[in-house]
């Protein structure tokens, strides 16, 4: 802990700035007793533990990739979870600070109708790998083969979670009010922490839900696509229908 704010000052220093101790230190210590309340979690992970977080790394980042990146690392830098090592490097202040500020832009354009939609097309190529290389990461320092099928878990969870995620905000943004854009995005947002919770605290309970929240995921996913693809023919029926004849 003590290690994580002196690289935090010496990281504002270099910046030109020079915050007294006295500042940090009660911020430090109010740190270290939610540290020490939570405890080392993943610092004892057995395999089953921490094919869990690589579970949960790759399903939440397909909806909420910034998020995932800076709560993980926060969690690492903070002492609160002593991180794999291949995941050290979310715990970057430079890392956390980007991932910040690009979960504050991504938490209200993701509530602004259309905005959203252009948002998840935009990074529809990011997530998914983003997701198999966090996955990968739970496992990169110890084992190749895990790694690999971590990665190839994560990039398929990051896959379901996206196209889920998208396929509900197309349907969504049919409606002109904002109110189901916002209660979606704070669904997503609850959905995206407590996946990384849940997989932290019990492992077990976690791959039962994430089994069950996945198929709920597919089916959702192929009903909404059915009222997507009826919703363009009677649009296209309804333009062939009023071409007049030349």
């Amino acid at each position: 802990m003590q290690n994580f704010w002196n690289s935090i000052a010496q990281w504002l220093h270099s910046l030109g700035l020079h915050p007294d101790r006295e500042v940090l230190a009660p911020v430090g210590q109010a740190v270290g007793q939610a540290a020490d309340k939570f405890g080392q979690v993943a610092g004892g992970m057995d395999l089953p533990g921490l094919m869990a977080l690589a579970a949960a790394l790759g399903w939440a980042s397909g909806f909420r990739l910034y998020a995932v990146v800076f709560v993980v690392g926060l969690l690492g830098a903070s002492g609160m979870v002593a991180l794999p090592g291949g995941l050290h490097v979310l715990e970057h202040p430079v890392l956390l600070v980007a991932s910040g500020g690009l979960l504050f832009v991504e938490f209200f354009a993701d509530k602004i109708p259309g905005v959203d939609s252009v948002w998840d097309v935009l990074h529809s190529v990011i997530r998914v790998p983003a997701g198999a290389a966090l996955a990968a990461g739970v496992f990169g320092a110890d084992s190749a083969t895990m790694a690999t099928l971590a990665a190839l878990m994560g990039g398929t969870l990051a896959l379901s979670s996206q196209v889920a995620k998208t396929t509900t905000r197309a349907v969504i943004n049919t409606s002109p009010e904002p109110l189901s854009n916002v209660g979606a995005s704070l669904v997503e947002d609850g959905a995206a922490v407590g996946a990384l919770w849940l997989a932290l605290a019990n492992p077990a309970v976690f791959a039962v839900v994430l089994v069950v929240v996945v198929i709920a995921l597919w089916v959702l996913t192929w009903m909404l696509w059915r009222f997507l693809a009826a919703a363009l023919r009677r649009i296209r029926g309804w333009l062939g229908g009023g071409a007049a004849p030349l």
